[in-house]
This record gives structure tokens, C-alpha cells and sequence, in this order.
């Protein structure tokens, strides 16, 4: 039977009740006096004994911050995540950010990747989608050489990199790294392929060389394997652009002047408006979607192994 008189209880036992759904006028206490506790609105309820102690904890928390009827798990931010997103706020704040988007039809580009799979020749390499955007990101790279730099505000100078050190974003279980392929200019398609693939592989395994997470100079990220079709990326610090890959999809386009089913993929630059300008990042992003909408125009622009032209 419910008794008349109010429980007696303390204020974080009251709002364990209340978000255990327990009804105090219905429990007898086992404290001092029949003063009801923790552990019997605990028993009451069923509930592990941690889930007591979160609920204790959260009286701690400002009234406005609690989420009624909801347990939470707190991370310490440290480490490499602490680090990404010291470094994201001061890119986000100091460089004026704009992005560019296009979409293309990238069937060629895939058919290419089809192909290259199936040669015996290349068993021993795996060539991937984003090796062969890589590849035409270096190309176009060396007819727009202004966005493979930073600008240096100390020196009130835009410093523009002879050499591509390509940054790839990479989520791993410890947060967002940004390793980089060096002097990847020189590199061929194979090439290519096999430092990404090495790339990826230290930094899932959390082994990526100290020197090879900074020191990039132009970045790409690969939203696209999530399935998001589209985004604005931030700018690694430090650079003046950043390529994002939307995921390729199955869609209705115009080819050949009639209606047809095509892999398409949208291309995200964000770029440093300081010292790029609107033109010369739109240029640059027309000139890589039709490398990748007809990849044997890459047969006109010989990437070679020298620096790009400063």
C-alpha cells in the first residue's frame, strides 16, 4: 500500500526515479531512517548498477544540458582527434573557403577500371578509382599549378610548391589523418596506385611514418566510398585546396544526344580565396572532370617527372 507521507530520499535518488520511471511512494528504504537509496531505486528498476551512477552523475550536469530520459557515453577529446580538430577550427576560421562542384560522367573512367582489372599483367597492383583521379589530379595540376600552394601571411607571400606532396584523407579508429603520397608529380599510373595502397594500409594499421602525416601540399578526400554524393571540404592548414570524390552512382544523362543510364560522380574543390581566384579553381576542376569523362586525353598531357612549372 502507498504510504500518505512524502518518501524520504535525496535530490539525485529523486531524479533516478524519475529516469528509471520508479515510484518512490511505493518502495520502503533500506538507509538510515527508511531513507531510500540509489541501489533501492536500482533494485526497483532492474537496472545495472552503472546505470545508478550515471544517473547520480548527471545531477552534476547544468538543468539546460540534460536530455530527460537519455543515458550518455562522454570520450576525452586527445589525441590524433584532438589534433584534427584544433587544426580543422584554425583552417575554418583564417582561410576564406569557397567550393566548386561539378558533376561528370565518369563511364568512361570506370570502363578503364574494368579493364585494367582484368589484365594479368597488373595482378600485382590494384588499381582503384581514386588512383586514377589521382593521377588526373596531378596531370591538371601541371597546367594550374597556382592551387598547389599556400599562402604565408607572416610573409605576405603566396608560395607556390614545385612539387606535389598529395594529402589523402583518411578516416581510421583513432580519427582523421591526412598522410601524403611525396613528389606524387613523378609518379605513373601504377605508381600511384601502389603508394595509395600502402598509404591506406598504415594508416588503417595506425603506422604512418611522423614525417609522412605532415608536409603535404594539396589534398584529396574520398566522401564518396560512404555513398555521399556531395560536400564542402575543409582545407588541410597549411594548403591552398582540397579535392572531395562523391560516390559514383547509376544515373539518367544525356549521351550522345539521347537519354541514358550513366556513372556519374560529382567533384567538390574548396579552395583558399585569398589566393585563388573563383576562375582559376573552376578551370582547374573543368580541365579534371574531362580527364575523367575521357580518360585518353590523359595521352595529351604528359604528367613527366619534372617539377611543376613555378
Amino acid at each position: 500500500m502507498a504510504r500518505s507521507e512524502r518518501p524520504r530520499s535525496t535530490p539525485p535518488v529523486r531524479y533516478l526515479a524519475e529516469q528509471l520511471g520508479v515510484d518512490l511512494t511505493r518502495l520502503t528504504g533500506s538507509g538510515p531512517d527508511g531513507l531510500i537509496t540509489r541501489e533501492d531505486v536500482q533494485a526497483a528498476a532492474g537496472a545495472p548498477a552503472d546505470v545508478a551512477r550515471r544517473g547520480d552523475s548527471e545531477t552534476s550536469t547544468p538543468a539546460a544540458a540534460r536530455v530527460e530520459g537519455t543515458l550518455v557515453r562522454r570520450v576525452p577529446i586527445k589525441g590524433v582527434r584532438k589534433h584534427t580538430a584544433a587544426a580543422m577550427v584554425r583552417s575554418a576560421f583564417t582561410a576564406p573557403h569557397a567550393t566548386v562542384f561539378l558533376t561528370v560522367d565518369v563511364t568512361p573512367t570506370v570502363e578503364l577500371l574494368a579493364r585494367l582489372s582484368e589484365r594479368r599483367d597488373l595482378a600485382g597492383t590494384r588499381v582503384t578509382l581514386l588512383a586514377l583521379v589521382a593521377r588526373a589530379f596531378v596531370i591538371a595540376l601541371r597546367r594550374h599549378p597556382e592551387l598547389n600552394s599556400r599562402w604565408d601571411d607572416d610573409a605576405q607571400e603566396i608560395v607556390t610548391y614545385g612539387n606535389v606532396n598529395l594529402g589523402i584523407a583518411a578516416a581510421t579508429e583513432r580519427g582523421l589523418v591526412v598522410p601524403h603520397i611525396r613528389d606524387a608529380h613523378a609518379m605513373s599510373l601504377l605508381q600511384l596506385a601502389e603508394a595509395l595502397g600502402e598509404l591506406t594500409r598504415d594508416a588503417r594499421a595506425g603506422t604512418t611514418p611522423p614525417e609522412r602525416l605532415t608536409g603535404s601540399t594539396i589534398t584529396i578526400s574520398n566522401p564518396g566510398v560512404f555513398g555521399v554524393d556531395a560536400g564542402t571540404p575543409i582545407l588541410n592548414p597549411g594548403e591552398a585546396a582540397i579535392l572531395a570524390l562523391g560516390a559514383v552512382q547509376n544515373r539518367p544523362w544525356e549521351f550522345q544526344g539521347e537519354l541514358a543510364l550513366r556513372r556519374v560522380m560529382t567533384l567538390s574543390l574548396s579552395f583558399d580565396h585569398r589566393g585563388i581566384d573563383g576562375a582559376e579553381a573552376s578551370q582547374f576542376l573543368a580541365e579534371l572532370g574531362a580527364l575523367l569523362a575521357d580518360p585518353a586525353l590523359a595521352m595529351l598531357h604528359d604528367a613527366g617527372t619534372a617539377p611543376l612549372p613555378l
